[in-house]
């Protein structure tokens, strides 16, 4: 089975305060081999990008309404009169708040969907051509 990968690169914001921010390069990854998930890089230039993982249906569902809980919270707001999501991302090592515009991440999201569509996901993992083969032996 052929595997794809979307991608795309935009910069994100990490909010310090009500009133301070800072740019963050990141790329937002979907790979049809791992279809339940999205990872998202940031620093993507530095020798030593982190990388968040978690489920697609917890960012296409963040951008209509909030959901989530534990180590990501996804929440859909405006912010200087553009609509923005709203990322919360905590870790043992510390905790962040990312925005992103919602422009670009669905656009992204409709390319992840028409890759593998909702409800397609689990045919998308090889479990019956795994099973099959160890059946064979």
């Amino acid at each position: 089975m052929r595997h794809t990968e979307v991608e795309r690169e935009l910069e994100l914001e990490l909010i310090l305060s009500p009133e301070h921010s800072v740019p963050v390069p990141a790329r937002l990854s979907y790979r049809s081999d791992d279809p339940y998930a999205v990872h998202i890089a940031f620093h993507i230039d530095s020798e030593h990008p982190v990388t968040w993982t978690f489920a697609r249906d917890l960012l296409v569902e963040g951008v209509f309404r909030p959901c989530g809980g534990g180590d990501v919270r996804v929440w859909p707001t405006k912010a200087g009169g553009r609509a923005v999501v709203l990322m919360a991302l905590s870790s043992p090592d510390g905790d962040a708040l990312l925005q992103a515009p919602v422009p670009q991440v669905s656009a992204w999201l409709e390319r992840t969907l028409r890759t593998v569509p909702p409800g397609a996901e689990g045919g998308r993992l090889g479990l019956d051509e795994a099973l099959d083969q160890l059946l064979a032996r």
